[in-house]
């Protein structure tokens, strides 16, 4: 079973979403019929994509004869008969089970045997949707991302009942519209609005506890490459729509506790505070996040002994940038690969890459006072910090001690770090910092997909890189960690909040016992 060029589609739902889609058809050749159940709506979608085309060819981005031609396959329809023929709809209407089943029932009857039924929904079983068919086997979810002209991303969804033909079929035709199909089995969030729910749900976790402010975890996590920070990007997203998924996931998880929604983003929702369509959410607009004011660090004091302690990228850039900040005393600083973590030593005090324990914690557990933890730097997008020797600006770095560190040491902290290359954000004495927790919890959630066959360790690096722009994949920053010390930080969140929101995933604790 293939579909190629010469074969017309049906669209149905005129709405960004919809209209996007029929515009990546018609470029790719296809004899687009565009439906709406709103009166007119088809014919406004058209309208406005033939505006959006005549943008293009002024920026110089497509010729004037391709967007004719692009437009002139786009065909308005009021009545579904009239798209008969097509061998492909593409669903893009409400996000409701019900309506989605009407609709597939009613288009079964209406289309020929062999043509293929596709629904771009985002978060709804693609097995729940096709039951009533008489055919379940022709459906398949075609999720495409927005905005569909640009993002690459589809999501290729085999529910319980699709033919594996036909799920060929339609990763063959996002292919052939120059898209990077990756395919998903149909659970809740399928694979990128699964994944991606740590990223949210660690940083509302943060500012539950209040162990930061919104735009100190957002700084934090632009510094590991994210293009946006959680707070901004739920702003943008819409508070409302972010929940309404959050909460879609959960129950449909049977309300596993590593879904739980948030009552910091609840109560944003109850007053209104939707973002950016509204104005205000966690940032007011149209000023946005702005950003932290530069803050002033002392120089570190004079110190006997300093000495780089563990093995890895992190150690090795940490005596790098040791040796380049005590280059102008004349000597540098020692090396202690055998130790049991990763940091720095000031003579008595210590500086420790976080392993998810507190600073409290480390204190107790070494008999040392003076502890400050660090999070995991990861400016270079893959699990690791960039070479010491390319590193031209400071990296945003959260950081934190605990109540019974001296004040010297509270002072010297930040000092360091800052001749070290960051830029130290302060942020509560709580487990995995910001950084570390969060890609742990992405890795683990990939890790758990991967488990439960909804997608390869590839498809997952690939949905999260395209769909959702990361830095970098889950297993891709896995590779630049370890699975043993992913596996330690969630355990020390396991025991600080107890509950089975921090489990390990199987699939890492399989290949920690291997190593081990």
């Amino acid at each position: 079973m293939t579909l190629s060029s010469s074969d017309s589609l049906l669209v149905v739902g005129a709405g960004i979403m919809g209209a996007g889609i029929a515009q990546v058809a018609a470029q790719a050749g296809h004899t687009v019929h565009l439906f709406d159940l709103r009166p007119g709506a088809a014919e406004e979608a058209r309208r406005q994509l033939g505006r959006s085309l005549d943008t293009l060819v002024a920026k110089g981005r497509i010729e004037a004869a391709a967007a004719e031609a692009t437009l002139g396959r786009i065909h308005a329809i009021d009545a579904l008969e009239q798209a008969a023929s097509a061998r492909l709809v593409i669903e893009a209407i409400v996000e409701r089970l019900d309506a989605k089943r009407a609709l597939f029932q009613q288009l079964e009857g209406l289309l020929a045997p062999e043509a293929i039924l596709a629904t771009n929904t985002s978060s709804i079983s693609v097995t729940a949707i096709a039951n009533g068919l008489q055919h379940p086997e022709r459906l398949v979810g075609m999720h495409f991302f927005n905005p569909v002209p640009l993002m690459k991303l589809v999501e290729v969804v085999s529910g319980l009942g699709t033919a594996p033909a036909v799920a060929e079929a339609i990763t063959g035709l996002a292919r052939s519209w120059g898209k990077l199909p990756v395919a998903a089995r149909s659970t809740p969030g399928f694979i990128v609005n699964r994944i991606a729910r740590p990223y949210y749900a660690e940083t509302l976790a943060l500012l539950h506890e209040q162990a930061a402010t919104p735009l100190v975890l957002d700084t934090a996590l632009k510094a590991a490459g994210f293009r946006m920070g959680p707070c901004e990007l739920m702003d943008l997203i819409g508070h409302d729509t972010n929940f309404s998924v959050t909460k879609s996931v959960y129950e449909a998880n049977f309300f596993d506790k590593r879904y739980m929604p948030s009552l910091v983003q609840q109560e944003l929702v109850d007053a209104g505070w939707l973002g950016r369509k509204s104005g205000r959410g966690f940032y007011a607009y149209p000023e946005g996040a702005g950003r932290l004011p530069v803050a002033v660090h002392d120089t570190p004091a004079t110190a006997g002994v300093v000495t780089v302690h563990g093995r890895g990228p992190v150690a090795d850039w940490l005596e790098a940038m040791a040796a380049r900040a005590l280059s102008s005393q004349g000597w540098g600083p020692a090396r202690e690969p055998d130790s049991d973590w990763t940091g720095l030593a000031v003579d008595g005090a210590r500086l420790v890459l976080t392993d998810g324990r507190t600073a409290r914690a480390w204190a107790r557990a070494h008999g040392v006072r003076d502890v400050a933890v660090f999070d995991r730097p990861v400016a270079g997008g893959v699990g690791q910090p960039p070479d010491a020797a390319a590193a031209a600006a400071p990296i945003a770095l959260a950081w934190a001690t605990h109540a019974d560190c001296s004040a010297a040491w509270r002072t010297q902290a930040p000092a360091w770090l800052a001749a070290l290359g960051f830029v130290p954000l302060p942020v509560a004495d709580t487990p995995g910092l910001v950084v570390a927790r969060t890609l742990a919890m992405l890795i683990n959630e990939a890790a758990d997909a991967v488990q439960q066959g909804v997608c390869t360790p590839e498809g997952a690096d690939a949905a999260m890189k395209l769909g959702v722009n990361y830095p970098a994949g889950p297993f891709e920053w896995l590779a630049g960690w370890s699975v043993d010390g992913v596996a330690a930080l969630i355990a020390q969140l396991d025991a600080v909040y107890r509950g089975e929101r921090y489990r390990l995933s199987p699939w890492l604790a399989a290949r920690t016992a291997t190593l081990r």
